[in-house]
C-alpha cells in the first residue's frame, strides 16, 4: 500500500469515493442484516495481508447492548489524561464515517482530537479495492481495517475498540486486548444474536479470552443478573461485575454525574462501569500517573475531549432540543423516563418528540413507553431499513390508553419533521409566558445523523 499522501483532492471527489464504497460494500447501518458478515475469516485474511497492524498497539475491547459508546469514550478520555496517545474506534458515525476512528491526546493544557485525513482514507480505500472485492469484505470490516492500519501508522500507545455487533463473531474480535468490557445485555438484534438474553450474553462474552501465553485477560461486566451472570462466569470464570463491587471513586459519583457533559440518566450505570474499568487498568499498570482529580475531570469532560456526539446531546437552547441515538426498548426506557422527569419540573411548557425507527426494532413495545401528553411527529429517516412513519404512528395509537391531546402527525423527511417541531415550539412559547418547550429527536441513529447538521453553534439553521 502507498503510505505517502497524494495531491489534495476536492470534497466532491472524496464524497463520491465514500458513496461508491457504501454502494459496493453496504454497511449494517444502511442495509441491515444483509450487510452483516459474521465470522473472522475475512478479517484474518486481510489482517495477514496488511501485516497485523493491531499487534503494534495495546487495546481495550468494549461490547454490550447499550452504553458501549459512552463507556468507550470515557475510558479513552481517561487514558488521554494519562498522557497516552489514544486511538478510539466506535460506530456508527453521525455525519462522516471518519468519525469512527479518532486519535485523542493531551497537548499542553488541552486535548486534541484527530480524524483520519481524507487523503489517507482515499489512499487506503483505493489501494485495497481489489482485495476487498476478492475477499468479499463488508463495509464494517473495511472501516475496521482502515482504523487499525491508521492507528499503527500513527504509532498510538493504546486503542479503545468498540464492537460493532455482538462480540464473538464481530470484525473487531481479532484483537488481543489488555481489558475486555461488556456494558450490559438487552434484547436487540435478536435475529442475529439470539432471541434470549442468555444467548445474546454468550455472543458478547466471546470477547473474553486468554492471551498467547494462556494468561487470563481481565474481563469486566457492567450490569448482570442471575441469568446472564451465569453465562459470563461460564465463559470467563475470572470475570468481575461492576454492579457487585464499589469502585475506588464511586464515593464521588453524586458530584461527578451532574457535572458530566454526558447527561443521559443512563450514565449513572455507565459511570460505575468506567470507574471499575479504571480500577482494573490501574491494577494492571496501564494507568499509573493519573491522580483521582485528573480521572474525574477527564470523565466529566468526555464529550468535549473526544468530540463525542449523539448521546443526550443538546443541539439548541432556545427552544431546548435534545437528540439521542438510543433505538431499542432497553435504552429508550431510560430516555423516556428522563424526559418525563424533566417535564415534571415545570420548566418546560410542552414535550415535542421527533421520532423515527427501523423495522427490526420492537416498535410496539417502545411506543408503550412514550411519555404521556407528548406531541408526536413521526418521520422517515433516509434508509431502506426505516419503518414507514405511518406504521410507527399506527403502533403508537394502538399503544396509548387514551386519545392524545394533540393528534400525532407524519412528516416525510427528518428535516421536515424538525422544521415542524421548531414551528410548534415557537408558537407554544408565545402562549406559555416564555416557558420553553422541550424537543426530543431520536428513535434511531439515522434520525439523529440527519438532524445534527440542521443545527450549528446551538442554533437551528432555517431550511
Amino acid at each position: 500500500m502507498k503510505r505517502n499522501p497524494e495531491a489534495a483532492f476536492s470534497d466532491e471527489a472524496y464524497e463520491a469515493l465514500v458513496q461508491s464504497i457504501f454502494r459496493r460494500f453496504p454497511s449494517f447501518q444502511k442495509a441491515g442484516a444483509e450487510a452483516y458478515k459474521p465470522g473472522l475469516a475475512n478479517m484474518e485474511e486481510f489482517d495477514e495481508l496488511d501485516g497485523h497492524p493491531h499487534r503494534q498497539w495495546r487495546s481495550i475491547h468494549v461490547a454490550g447492548t447499550n452504553g458501549k459508546g459512552s463507556v468507550s469514550n470515557m475510558i479513552a478520555s481517561v487514558l488521554a489524561a494519562e498522557g497516552l496517545r489514544v486511538g478510539l474506534y466506535t460506530s456508527p458515525h453521525i455525519v462522516d464515517f471518519r468519525e469512527r476512528a479518532r486519535i485523542i491526546e493531551t497537548r499542553g493544557e488541552g486535548t486534541s482530537v484527530t480524524l483520519i485525513p481524507r487523503e489517507y482514507a482515499r489512499n487506503f480505500l483505493t489501494s485495497h479495492e481489489e482485495d476487498f472485492d476478492r475477499i468479499g469484505m463488508s463495509f464494517f470490516e473495511i472501516t475496521t481495517t482502515l482504523a487499525f492500519r491508521w492507528f499503527a501508522d500513527e504509532k498510538i500507545d493504546i486503542a479503545v475498540i468498540e464492537c460493532g455487533l455482538g462480540g464473538r463473531l464481530d470484525s473487531t474480535n481479532i484483537i488481543t486486548p489488555v481489558l475486555s468490557v461488556v456494558t450490559n445485555i438487552g434484547m436487540d438484534h435478536t435475529d442475529i444474536l439470539g432471541n434470549t438474553r442468555a444467548l445474546i450474553a454468550g455472543e458478547k462474552a466471546g470477547i473474553f479470552k486468554r492471551n498467547a501465553e494462556g494468561h487470563e485477560i481481565p474481563a469486566l461486566v457492567g450490569e448482570s443478573d442471575g441469568e446472564v451472570g451465569r453465562v459470563f462466569r461460564a465463559a470467563a470464570p475470572w470475570v468481575l461485575f461492576s454492579d457487585g463491587r464499589v469502585p475506588r471513586l464511586w464515593h464521588s459519583h453524586e458530584e461527578i454525574l451532574p457535572a458530566m457533559d454526558l447527561q443521559g440518566s443512563y450514565q449513572r450505570k455507565n459511570l460505575r462501569t468506567v470507574l471499575s474499568a479504571v480500577d482494573m487498568l490501574r491494577e494492571s499498570g496501564v494507568i499509573s500517573g493519573t491522580g483521582d482529580d485528573e480521572v474525574i475531570d477527564a470523565i466529566i469532560h468526555t464529550a468535549a475531549r473526544t468530540h463525542f456526539h449523539g448521546r443526550w446531546e443538546k443541539l439548541c437552547d432556545d427552544p431546548c432540543v435534545i437528540c439521542d441515538i438510543g433505538h431499542n426498548s432497553h435504552g429508550l426506557e431510560y430516555n423516556f423516563a428522563q424526559l418525563m422527569t424533566m417535564m415534571q419540573t415545570g420548566s418546560y411548557s410542552a414535550l415535542i418528540m421527533v421520532y423515527g425507527a427501523v423495522a427490526d426494532k420492537d416498535v410496539t413495545k417502545i411506543m408503550a413507553l412514550v411519555p404521556e401528553r407528548a406531541e408526536m411527529i413521526f418521520t422517515n429517516p433516509d434508509s431502506h431499513r426505516a419503518m414507514p412513519a405511518e406504521e410507527v404512528m399506527e403502533r403508537y395509537l394502538a399503544a396509548v390508553w387514551s386519545e392524545p391531546d394533540v393528534a400525532p402527525v407524519c412528516c416525510g423527511t427528518v428535516a421536515g419533521a424538525v422544521a415542524e417541531a421548531m414551528k410548534r415550539a415557537r408558537l407554544l412559547q408565545k402562549r406559555a409566558d416564555g416557558r420553553r418547550p422541550l424537543i426530543y429527536v431520536g428513535g434511531s441513529t439515522y434520525v439523529v445523523s440527519e438532524a445534527v447538521p440542521l443545527f450549528s453553534d446551538g442554533k437551528y439553521i432555517e431550511i
